[in-house]
């Protein structure tokens, strides 16, 4: 059964009573070239577990089954989990799940063993998902994913270019573009075009894994109120939003050599970490988020191990290149 053929498509869609829903952002893959490039991307080895998606009728599940791997399909839509009972039922080396991957958690799925995502994602929650995973206790080896083009752009950004989607994925992974698939690849059409992004998560020794949740809140904290008014200068965003005058921003911004003119897009995740360190506790982090950074820092030649737990971590992030 080819199920990047329509007319197959349509036929399957008929029979079981179903439509291209719009509200689960349905639109079935037809290029075969495409899957291909996404299996290739996955780097599928023998002991792999994949989880995918969203798998619709089964059309990219089939070529990662015929891995021989373990398949995991997360599929919310009724009528599409029917279909897939036939389309797979090839396959023993699949696992169909009818859930919403939204309030499902990865770590139920997999009982905290390794694992790679791989899937054509609904656009309407591909960013949801992708933040849910890489903040997941357990996130996936690589996540091979087809989304939206504009999205997958804003995602792969760097300075003079950066948003707050940029910095938010970067901060716990590394994200690459594999190539893009016009919108005629899927049936219905979809308005935009798709692109096949790679996303790695950090290894656990990373600070992204290794701060705490209060640290990556805090850094966040720096970065919203940075790309609050994105196209005004950073200096008057950071004084509004964190209450600090302008003159002590100044200062900070000459230490890490960023310039007064700056917008938040320009930038890099480095100076993000830097600018979040500099920051003065008295100012801002005492009053709000000081007690989960461990604020203030520890004088020279001061031991803080009895103190913190992590006493090496604000070093490692940190450091300047």
């Amino acid at each position: 059964m080819d199920l990047t053929n329509k007319t197959v498509i349509k036929d399957l869609l008929k029979k079981y009573g179903g439509t291209a829903e719009k509200k689960f952002g349905q639109h079935f893959i037809l290029s075969k070239k495409a899957l291909a490039k996404m299996i290739a991307a996955a780097e599928i080895k023998k002991g792999d577990t994949i989880v995918e998606i969203g798998p619709g009728l089964g059309t990219l599940t089939q070529e990662l089954a015929k891995s021989g791997v373990k398949i995991t399909a997360i599929e919310k839509d009724p009528i599409m989990a029917a279909i897939l009972n036939e389309t797979l039922k090839d396959f023993k080396n699949v696992k169909i799940i009818k859930a919403d991957a939204r309030q499902l958690s990865i770590l139920r799925i997999n009982s905290g063993k390794k694992y790679k995502i791989v899937a054509n994602l609904p656009y309407n929650i591909a960013t949801f998902l992708i933040h849910q995973w890489l903040e997941s206790k357990n996130p996936p080896k690589t996540m091979v994913l087809m989304i939206q083009k504009e999205v997958a752009r804003r995602i792969v950004a760097k300075p003079p270019r950066m948003n707050l989607l940029a910095v938010s994925v970067q901060f716990y992974a590394g994200v690459k573009i594999i190539d893009y698939v016009k919108k005629g690849s899927f049936w219905p059409q979809p308005k935009v075009d798709s692109a096949i992004i790679e996303i790695i998560p950090n290894p656990p020794a990373t600070p992204a894994r290794t701060w705490r949740a209060g640290k990556n809140a805090a850094f966040f904290a720096v970065v919203k109120a940075g790309f609050s008014q994105p196209r005004k200068q950073l200096l008057g965003n950071l004084a509004k939003k964190l209450s600090l005058s302008k003159e002590q921003l100044i200062s900070i911004f000459k230490n890490i050599n960023i310039s007064e003119k700056a917008r938040a897009e320009n930038l890099s995740l480095d100076q993000w970490r830097s600018l979040t360190f500099q920051l003065n506790p008295k100012l801002y982090f005492r009053r709000t988020l000081g007690a989960i950074l461990d604020w203030p820092p520890p004088k020279a030649g001061q031991n803080r191990e009895s103190e913190c737990a992590e006493p090496q971590e604000r070093g490692d992030m940190f450091r300047r290149k």
